[in-house]
This record gives C-alpha cells, structure tokens and sequence, in this order.
C-alpha cells in the first residue's frame, strides 16, 4: 500500500525543531505513490485505502544513525557486562569476532537487529559494518542490504575496517586483519558502485566508515579516504571522543584531542558525522558547529559503558547537528529507537552539568524537551545521513510513518498523548509503520515474520558460543 490516508490520530509531530513539531492543523495524512501529498484535517476519498489512527498518535520514523547490527547476537555477554570501553571490546566484539564469518551467522544477527528497530517505530538503519576485508567468505555488505530490503527499511551501509593492528588478545580471523590502504579503498568504491543511490529519499546509501581514525588506519590514510568518499559523493562517519582515555591517549600521542587530529586531516565538515562525541571541550563543540560535523547520539551505550553523557543540549543551542542512536546491542540490550529516545529524554536532564549551567545543585528538568528528542531522532538523523527527503512529515516528504496505539496501562490518564512515545518508557505498541508508503510493521508485527522461529534461531546460536 503505497498509497493512502491515515485518518483520526489524537496527535502528528512532524519531526521539525520547536513550535513547529506539532501539527496544528489536524492530523490526518495523505500519501500518494510513497510521497505525503497532505497533512491537516481530510476526508476519504472514493476508494481511498484508510488506516484508522483513532487513539493512536503519529510521529515520523525513527532515524538510526549509528548501529552495529552484528552485536544482535551478543546482548548480555557476562564477561564484558560491567566493563568500560577498553575492556568491554576485547571481552566481547573481539573475542566472538570470528563467528560472524559465515553468512548465516551476520544475516540472523542483522535479521534481529533491525527487527527490534522496526517494532520500536524505526524507518531508517544506518549500520557501521566492519565485517568485511580481504579474505572475507562472504559479501557481507550485500547481506545486510538484502536483510534490509527483506524487511521494506531504508539502510545506510557505513562501510568499517582497520589498515593497520589494533590491540587484541584474541586470534583474529584473516578477514579481520588489517588491509591495505588501497584494498580497503577499492571495497569502498565497490559498494557505492553497486548500491549507493544519492537520491534524498534513497532506500540504500554507502558511508566510507574507517572503525576509528585515531586507532584503525595510520593518520596519512585519512587524507586520501576523505578525498575518495567527496570524489564519489559519500559521507564520512567513526567512532570520536567516546570516552577520557580515548582523549587522554591522543593528547599524549598526538598532541591534540581526536577532533583536532581528523579536523587537520579532512575529516570534518557537514558531509561528517562521528558516534559517541561524549568528550568534547567548549572549542570542540564550536568546531563543530562552524563545521556542520555532527554527532550521532547513543545515550543507552554511553551509559551503560560508564563512558559518560554527551553535551547534547550544548550542542544543539549552537547548531551542531545531532541524530539519535541505539548503537550496537552488546553495549545497549534495549537496541530500539523508543527506549533509545526515553533515555535521552531522562539522561539530560539528570545531568549535574546541566544544574550548573542553570545556576542550581543537581540536574535541569528544561535541559531537553521532548520535542527536541524526537527532532534529533527523525530530521536531525536524517540531515546527518544526508537523505533529505525523509525525517519529517510534510508535504513532498517521504511517508516513513509510525503510528502509536496508545493501548497500555503506561498511557493511561496522560495529559497530553503526544509525548507517550518518549516520556511513558517502554516500546508502544505499533499499530503501523510505513516506509516509503509501505507498510513494514501492522498491528505491533512483521508481516510474513515469524518471531518465533526467529527467537529459536537466535537461541541455538547463543546455545553453541559456549
């Protein structure tokens, strides 16, 4: 169904900054061929197809702008459940690295993970894939994109990798050793040559991802793979300032922070975005700002990880572009963009920062609004991702719609219905979710999905990690 109305919803938000989130005209919507055509108060036309929203509100689909869909088959590892950054990598990524190199294992993982966005409300997937490298068994960047298209979501292949070692206890696998400059280069192009479509409402995007610029590739790499993503007409996106080692370490081995050291190198700009940026110092943040490099958001793994909390509202009042993120789910076992948002909302406001900049002990119950949580997960992921057609609900815009069912006890008696989806907690049940006017998700499940099977699948491969 490609073409419709949505019809009685108690609230639309339509994903733009302040006052204009909420549609104040009504709250119907119109889509034709994909496209909204009308937003306001409508009527069925003759054989019109109507999806009825009464009790429900409607927002724009969640933009992911930072995943590691493989991690879905590795939530909870005890070994790395209560480690910061460092170790936590060593326990878990890389140590299980090596049972990601058979397709079925990545494609189960990636089924998952986009699964759990889908029923969370999530249009849009932007996954840092770096199960991919010489040697590799599989074309692991096709995969995702199948698993992706399966499932009717748009997905931003963010392509990763490593050109020179990182430190790792555990015997890597050949396709995870480092590769060459040019081999990695060539991977790049190879996949904007077969699937990138620059197009503002594109189902299928590439971004040159090296994992991180400070550890995964020598500081002269970084010119040449900025210059190849702008000649091809492709983002840039890394891991930047997670945590105070990470800080700490570039100082003393570069003598700047990591902002700096990709600034001087060409990684900045707004065809730029990095996860995590927790660790930012006041001229960081206006760099960013002067630059448009934006931050990909992922409260729920920074927290989790004891990495810390992002100067998200400092960033949003000078201009800096944000997104939301779930990041990968072994450093966040809730991966969905509903819990994702409900931890912003609650994070920053518990800020002892933010009771500082107010002028008062403890946190600041004004640092972020609802409204501005849910401008970052929509319209500001989709400026970081470059599809301009998506992320608002306007006329022109792509109808990538999530329609919340208002049906569990959490939302009852609630004065004002439309903040549900952030301030209640808990996934909402989903009463539709379109993309691109097609519907992904009816009555809170995955037509032709079966969950069940899924679930089993999921436990015989934890069964067999040992």
């Amino acid at each position: 169904m490609a073409s419709g109305l949505i019809l009685g919803a108690q609230a639309l938000w339509t994903g733009r900054p302040g006052a204009a989130m909420r549609s104040t005209d009504g709250c119907d919507l119109r889509y034709r061929d994909g496209v909204i055509t009308a937003v306001g108060r409508l009527q069925p036309e003759p054989g019109e197809a109507v999806l009825r929203a009464d009790g429900c509100v409607v927002y724009p689909g969640w933009v992911n702008t930072h995943h590691h869909l493989f991690q879905s088959l590795l939530k909870g590892v005890p070994a790395g459940l209560d480690m910061p950054l460092l170790p936590w990598l060593a326990a878990v990524p890389m140590r299980y690295r090596r049972r990601f190199d058979h397709e079925a294992a990545l494609r189960l993982a990636a089924r998952i993970g986009l699964v759990e966005l889908a029923l969370s409300g999530c249009s849009t997937v932007a996954d840092h894939q770096y199960h991919d490298g010489e040697g590799m068994p599989f074309d692991a960047s096709a995969a995702v994109f199948d698993e992706a298209e399966k499932l009717g979501l748009r997905c931003v292949l963010c392509c990763g990798g490593q050109t020179q070692a990182r430190p790792s206890s555990e015997p890597l696998p050949r396709w995870a050793l480092p590769e060459s400059l040019d081999h990695f280069m060539a991977r790049v192009e190879r996949d904007v040559r077969r699937f990138h479509d620059p197009g503002p409402m594109a189902m299928r995007r590439v971004a040159s991802a090296i994992t991180t610029p400070n550890w995964s590739c020598a500081s002269d790499h970084l010119k040449p793979l900025a210059e190849q993503a702008r000649q091809l007409g492709i983002r840039l996106h890394s891991h930047l300032s997670e945590t105070h080692d990470y800080v700490r370490w570039a100082r003393e081995q570069h003598g700047c922070t990591p902002l700096q050291f990709v600034a001087e190198r060409g990684w900045v700009g707004p065809d730029v975005w990095y996860a995590h940026m927790v660790h930012l110092s006041d001229d960081e943040l206006r760099l960013c700002a002067q630059t448009q490099t934006g931050i990909a958001h992922c409260p729920q793994s920074n927290a989790r990880l004891g990495s810390g909390i992002a100067r998200i509202p400092e960033a949003l009042a000078l201009g800096v572009p944000v997104g939301l993120a779930v990041d990968g789910a072994a450093s966040n076992e809730a991966a969905d963009m509903a819990s994702e948002a409900h931890a912003a909302w609650l994070l920053h406001r518990a800020d002892p920062r933010a009771g500082e900049r107010a002028g008062q002990p403890g946190g600041d119950a004004g640092a972020i609004t609802v409204e501005d949580v849910v401008h970052i997960g929509t319209a500001g992921g989709a400026r970081l991702l470059g599809l301009s057609g998506i992320g608002t609900l306007a006329p022109g815009m792509a109808a990538d719609v999530a329609v919340y069912d208002l049906d569990q006890p959490r939302h009852f008696g609630l004065l004002d219905p439309a903040i549900a989806p952030v301030a209640s907690g808990g996934r909402p049940t989903l009463r539709a979710l379109l993309v691109q006017g097609r519907m992904v998700v009816e009555h809170d499940r995955i037509p032709g999905l079966d969950l069940a099977a899924l679930r089993r699948e999921a436990a015989d491969f934890v069964g067999s990690l040992g």
